[in-house]
C-alpha cells in the first residue's frame, strides 16, 4: 500500500477556533475522522522511512566547493560558461552576462533576449576601510506605447499567448548597462560562447521534457517544429538541436553591440513578427526602452545586511517576511517553526497585492512601508501559534498573478564582486511566438498585469494598481538578493525562478541556512507554499511527515505534491574564503566553480 495517498489530496480541517457558522455534528465528526486518518498515514510513513531524510528528489544534488569564484545557473553548460569567463580574467558581472546569454540559448523556455528581468550587483570596496556598494538594474519588460487598461477582452487569453502579450524586451539593455558600468572583458567575448552553442548542441533532460509538454505548438507551429521537432518528431535527450538563426542574431549583437537588437534589420524582423501575430509593439517602443539603475533596497536580518530589488519586484515582501521571522529564536526546525513560516508567507502574499510599478502610482507609501521593521511590528501581533486563518484574515487587497518561464543566476568572483540576476520570458516558452528570421522567442510579460473587470481563476478581482499602461512595468515575484555579514563582507547571492513561488522559496532557503544546512542541502530541502488562494498548503513529497502533522493539527488544509516547483541558485563564501555554490535539482541544474 502506498501510504502517501493517505495525505496526497487536499484536506480541509475545521479551524481550532469556534466558527460563527453552526456546523452539523455529523459533518464535524467526518472532518475529525478524516484528520485522524491523515495523521495515521503520516505517522506510518514516518515510521517506515529512513530517519532524517529531508527531501525526496529525483535528481542528485551537488555542492560545489571553490576558492576563486563560482557560478550557479539552472544549466551545467551555462555554469561552466560563467566559470570559463572568470578563469579568463573576467569578473562576476562578465560571468553573469555570459551565463545569461547561455541560459537564453539552451533553456530558451525560461529566458532569453526576447524577455527581461532584474539584477542585484555587489561592487566590493577598494580597501577594507570602505564599504561595498550594491546596485540594482531593472530591465523588466514594459508595456508598449499603444497599451491601455482595456486592451484585453474579458476572459480572453490574448494577454498570455500571441503578439498582444509581448512586452518591450529589456534583457539586452540590462546586460549592456551592467557591462558598461562594471564589465571588464570585451562585450563580444561574453556573447561568443552562446553564438557557438546556438549553432548546435545536444538536447538535455530538462529541454527534452518540456518540448513534449506542448505537442500542438511543437508539431503544429512551423516556427517551433523546425527547431524542436524536425521531421515531425520531438527531439529527444542527446539529439543535436540547432538554433541557426538565433546564432546569427547573437553574432550580430556580439559584433555590432546591443543597439543591433533595438534598431536595424533585427528590430525590423521582431516588429514584423509581433504585428503579424496581433501585437502592437513598435520601433519607437524598442528604441525608447531604458533600464533603471539605483542603489539596492536594503534591510537587515539577524545582523546580516540584505540587499534586494525594489518594486515592482517582490523584494519588499522578502524583507517583510524576514523581518517577521527574525523575532523567533533560531533552534532546531520544529512543526511550530514551519507553521510560523507558512503564516508569514501568507502575510507576505497579502503585502504583495499592494505592489506595482511605483512610477505609475501617486502614493507609494503602502509600498514603502512593506520592508520596514515598523510595518512588521504591526503585522507580527496577528501571527497565531495555535491556528491558521481564512485568506481574508491576512487582508489581501486583490489578486495574485503567476509566471513560470524564469531563470536565475548567482555569481561571486575572487574579489567579492557578486551578481544575483533573474531573467524571464514569463510563461514557459513565453508568448509562444518565435520569430523565424532572428530565432528570438518573445515574452508574454503583459499577462503579469491585471485585466480590469476580469477575476482570475480563483474568483479574485484584479488590482487597479497593476493595470496595463503605456511604458509601465508589471508586478514581478522575482527577488535577486545579496547578503553580507554584519561587518560588510560578502555572505551570499541567491535568487530563484518559479513564478509566485519564487520569494517563498528564497525565504525558506535562507531559513534552512540558519537551521544549519549547507548550501546544497538548504536548496534541496523540501518546501511548503501557500499564496492565500487556493487555501491548501502545498508540500513536497518527502517533506518530513512530523512537520506536516503539525500543520494539520493547526488547521492547515494540505496538498502533498512534488516538487513544489520553485528553483533556487545560490553562491556563498565562508569567513575563511571557501566558496560554496548550489543549483536546484528541481530543474536539473548544476553549479560550477574553480
Amino acid at each position: 500500500m502506498d501510504v502517501k495517498l493517505h495525505y496526497a489530496l487536499p484536506v480541509q480541517l475545521p479551524p481550532p477556533a469556534v466558527s460563527k457558522d453552526t456546523r452539523k455534528s455529523s459533518f464535524a465528526l467526518r472532518l475529525k475522522f478524516t484528520s485522524f486518518c491523515v495523521l495515521l498515514g503520516l505517522l506510518y510513513y514516518s515510521l517506515t522511512q529512513t530517519p532524517h531524510t529531508p527531501h525526496v528528489v529525483a535528481n542528485p544534488a551537488y555542492l560545489i566547493k571553490a576558492r576563486n569564484g563560482a557560478v550557479a545557473t539552472e544549466n551545467i553548460i551555462c555554469s561552466n560558461v560563467g566559470v570559463d569567463i572568470l578563469k579568463a580574467g573576467g569578473n562576476a558581472v562578465d560571468a553573469a552576462i555570459a551565463a545569461t546569454f547561455c541560459t537564453g540559448t539552451v533553456n530558451m523556455f525560461s529566458s532569453g533576449i526576447g524577455g527581461g528581468g532584474f539584477m542585484t550587483i555587489r561592487v566590493p570596496p577598494a580597501n577594507s576601510s570602505e564599504a561595498s556598494e550594491v546596485f540594482t538594474i531593472d530591465f523588466r519588460e514594459t508595456a508598449p506605447a499603444l497599451a491601455n487598461t482595456t486592451m484585453y477582452p474579458p476572459h480572453s487569453n490574448t494577454s498570455q499567448f500571441g503578439g498582444l502579450s509581448v512586452g518591450v524586451p529589456g534583457e539586452i539593455r540590462g546586460l549592456e548597462e551592467a557591462h558598461r558600468r562594471w564589465g571588464s572583458l570585451p562585450w563580444k567575448t561574453l556573447v561568443e560562447p552562446s553564438v557557438a552553442l546556438a549553432s548546435g548542441w545536444r538536447v538535455q533532460k530538462e529541454l527534452a521534457q518540456r518540448i513534449t509538454w506542448f505537442p500542438s505548438l511543437m508539431l503544429g507551429n512551423p516556427d517551433f517544429s523546425a527547431v524542436f521537432a524536425p521531421g515531425g518528431t520531438f527531439l529527444r535527450e542527446g539529439d543535436v538541436i540547432k538554433r541557426s538563426n538565433y546564432s546569427r542574431t547573437l553574432a550580430t549583437i556580439a559584433l555590432e553591440g546591443p543597439d543591433a537588437f533595438y534598431k536595424g534589420p533585427i528590430a525590423d524582423a521582431l516588429i514584423r513578427k509581433v504585428r503579424a501575430t496581433g501585437g502592437v509593439l513598435s520601433h519607437a517602443d524598442l528604441e525608447n526602452y531604458t533600464v533603471k539603475v539605483e542603489h539596492a533596497l536594503q534591510g537587515t536580518y539577524r545582523g546580516r545586511k540584505i540587499y534586494t530589488t525594489h518594486a515592482p519586484t517582490s523584494g519588499p515582501v522578502l524583507l517583510h517576511m524576514l523581518n517577521l521571522f527574525e523575532r523567533y529564536p533560531i533552534r532546531k526546525r520544529t512543526a511550530l517553526d514551519v507553521h510560523r513560516a507558512v503564516e508569514i508567507l501568507k502575510f507576505g502574499f497579502a503585502a504583495r497585492t499592494k505592489i506595482c510599478d511605483p512610477a505609475f502610482n501617486n502614493n507609494t507609501e503602502r509600498i514603502d512601508e512593506i520592508p520596514t521593521k515598523k510595518f512588521a511590528d504591526l503585522v507580527a501581533v496577528n501571527i497565531t501559534d495555535d491556528r491558521t486563518h481564512s485568506p481574508q484574515y491576512y487582508n489581501p487587497v486583490f489578486d495574485i498573478k503567476t509566471d513560470h518561464g524564469t531563470s536565475h543566476t548567482s555569481v561571486v568572483d575572487k574579489n567579492g564582486m557578486a551578481v544575483s540576476l533573474t531573467s524571464t520570458v514569463n510563461f514557459i516558452f513565453g508568448s509562444q511566438v518565435m520569430d523565424p528570421e532572428t530565432g528570438v522567442l518573445f515574452n508574454d510579460e503583459m499577462d503579469d498585469f491585471s485585466t480590469p473587470g476580469t477575476p482570475n481563476g480563483f474568483g479574485l478581482w484584479p488590482s487597479p494598481y497593476n493595470y496595463p499602461e503605456a511604458g509601465k512595468r508589471p508586478l514581478s515575484s522575482t527577488v535577486p538578493t545579496i547578503l553580507e555579514h554584519e561587518d560588510g563582507s560578502f555572505y551570499a547571492a541567491v535568487g530563484g525562478s518559479g513564478g509566485s513561488r519564487i520569494f517563498g522559496a528564497v525565504f525558506q532557503v535562507l531559513l534552512n541556512l540558519d537551521w544549519g544546512l549547507d548550501a546544497s542541502a538548504a536548496v534541496e530541502f523540501g518546501r511548503v507554499h501557500n499564496q492565500l488562494y487556493p487555501s491548501a498548503v502545498d508540500a513536497d513529497v518527502g517533506y518530513p511527515p512530523e512537520l506536516l502533522a503539525g500543520l494539520l493539527a493547526r488547521g492547515h488544509p494540505l496538498a502533498v505534491t512534488g516538487p513544489v516547483a520553485a528553483v533556487v541558485q545560490i553562491v556563498m563564501r565562508r569567513e575563511d574564503g571557501q566558496i560554496f555554490a548550489a543549483s536546484d535539482s528541481r530543474k536539473n541544474g548544476i553549479a560550477a566553480g574553480y
